[in-house]
């Protein structure tokens, strides 16, 4: 008699707002995808009720990826934690893949990052997806080392070839998720709108004995759209301070309990840090420094 192995189940989830174009690309590059003959993958993605028509568009054109509808006022974070509940508690799966919309995958990537799971033999692994800017020069999204606990300062950490390298700090632009990890520690918290739900996540995960972990290589290319995290001097001050409580901007309150959740010694900079942002930007542009990591040629 011939045991058949388990048919393992991979559900990848990814939010979209108002970017038709780069929602169309991802999920192109996504379809195409060849997974394992023993994994079966489907695709869930929450449209958050986009004025430009993603939610329609996708039905009509992409009738095998499965549509969520938002409310038009989830966020990222809100918008990935619905989806990934209402996965949830739809079936059992096995890992869940965390995507950006405006990620192009390269070819066999998602098989790269099942095969990246099986070199760790620990219980509870998350895997993050380096990628590139679609020069192919710069790091754009990836893990990050702790290079300062009192200041929480990171640096971000370059793939290696054909090895997991452990990391602390991760993007869910590639970001693959077992069923041990989310059994362990659940999904995003709740305490984000927006961002850092996915910084949260991994230092939450390394919190309570999971693995974080650069899969080999690089797995797709995404620009960076958060060059500049603050607004010029010549912005009204009101605008400045809308935009330090802003989900899509500095978020303040979020941030500080981020970081009183896992960085306590830097509360005090942190706090200071964001308000020189907002007060005098130009101040902190000259002593900003640059972590991008160049790429070998």
């Amino acid at each position: 008699m011939i045991l058949q192995s388990k048919q393992m189940k991979i559900a990848v989830l990814g939010c979209s707002y108002n970017r038709k174009k780069k929602t169309t690309r991802f999920l192109t590059s996504l379809v195409n995808q060849e997974v394992p003959s023993n994994y079966k993958m489907d695709i869930y993605l929450l449209d958050d009720n986009s004025p430009d028509g993603t939610g329609d568009y996708v039905e009509a054109e992409f009738p095998s990826v499965n549509l969520v509808r938002g409310s038009g006022s989830l966020f990222w974070a809100g918008g990935m934690r619905t989806l990934w509940q209402h996965v949830l508690n739809l079936e059992t799966y096995d890992f869940f893949l965390l995507c950006n919309d405006d990620v192009v995958l390269f070819d066999g990537a998602v098989a790269r990052l099942l095969e990246a799971h099986s070199l760790s033999e620990h219980p509870g692994n998350i895997i993050l997806g380096t990628v590139q800017d679609s020069e192919g020069s710069m790091i754009t999204y990836g893990g990050q080392k702790i290079i300062n606990r009192m200041t929480g300062d990171t640096a971000n950490v370059v793939p290696a070839a054909d090895m997991l390298v452990p990391c602390e700090i991760g993007n869910a632009n590639i970001m693959l998720v077992d069923k041990t990890t989310v059994d362990t520690i659940g999904i995003l918290s709740s305490s984000y709108t927006h961002g850092i739900a996915d910084y949260d996540y991994t230092l939450t995960a390394l919190r309570n004995g999971l693995k974080v972990w650069i899969g080999p290589g690089y797995y797709g290319i995404c620009d960076n759209d958060h060059v500049i995290t603050w607004l010029p001097q010549r912005t009204p001050l009101k605008k400045r301070i809308e935009y330090l409580y802003s989900p899509k901007g500095l978020a303040y309150n979020e941030h500080m309990v981020y970081v009183k959740r896992h960085f306590p010694l830097s509360v005090p900079i942190t706090h200071v840090k964001l308000w020189v942002k907002t007060l005098f930007p130009i101040m902190y542009d000259v002593f900003k420094k640059d972590k991008k990591i160049k790429l070998s040629p």
